[in-house]
């Protein structure tokens, strides 16, 4: 499908204009980042992997009722999307303590919560994401009452069903984050809100259920090596071909 006007370049991906009124082309990069693009490197693949394994969640994610934005998957690298407006918010579900949390509180990795943690972070790379209260939101207008109930409803449906899924593969979801977009009508007054971004290695950790071997992007931040192998067994068990399309 081509493409239209570059939108933004982000870290991980390129958004351009789509040829149909209200849609957007992901372009997925290899490019892997860390600790607020201080660290800067290519994960061979990456982009394949998180195009695809995307695809997957979104549509699974759809078949229990949650709304987003995907519409359908156009190349290797490319998905077509709705466009929204984002909630500038980055929503983390976290179920076992690990990375900034275990830092911040003085905590070991790996202890497992009693019941999901919701926090927010302000969407905003020049100040390094920071961590907000829901005062916070609805002082500053970021979303109001109705959207933060929404949101958290649909996230804890989403992580209860992912934590399922990946489990059934031998893998535990230890924690990811979430965007939401505000999909508005013809009018431009009313909107949903529905699932936005990606879901993929890059913005969720995930942990091979046996051994506890890391099997996300932690193997880039940390220099463990294997981030390609780590990457491409994530896909492999999901059931996803890497086989690349003429």
């Amino acid at each position: 499908m081509p493409k239209g006007e570059k939108l933004y370049e982000g870290k991980a991906k390129v958004l351009y204009k789509g040829t149909e009124p209200g849609t957007i082309v992901q372009y997925f990069k290899d490019d892997a980042t860390a600790f607020n693009a201080q660290k800067k490197g290519t994960i061979a693949g990456k982009g394949i992997i998180n195009n695809k394994v995307t695809e997957l969640v979104m549509h699974n994610l759809e078949r229990i009722g949650i709304p987003t934005h995907f519409i359908e998957r156009l190349s290797d690298r490319e998905q077509l999307v709705r466009e929204v407006e984002i909630v500038p918010l980055e929503v983390i579900v976290r179920n076992v303590v690990a990375g900034t949390m275990a830092k911040r509180l003085g905590m070991e990795e790996g202890i497992r919560l009693e019941r999901p943690l919701v926090e927010f972070s302000l969407k905003d790379d020049a100040l390094g994401d920071p961590l907000i209260a829901e005062e916070h939101i609805l002082s500053l207008d970021l979303a109001d009452e109705d959207e933060l109930s929404e949101i958290f409803d649909m996230t804890h449906q989403i992580n209860d069903f992912l934590r399922g899924m990946f489990a059934g593969i031998g893998i535990e979801l230890i924690d990811f984050k979430l965007e939401f977009g505000r999909l508005y009508e013809e009018d431009e007054v009313s909107y949903s809100l529905i699932l936005a971004d990606e879901f993929s290695p890059d913005n969720c950790r995930l942990w091979d259920l046996k051994t506890g071997e890391k099997m996300d992007k932690d193997r880039f931040r940390r220099d463990l090596g294997g981030e390609v192998e780590a990457y491409q067994e994530v896909a492999r068990r999901l059931g996803i071909s890497l086989e690349t399309e003429e």
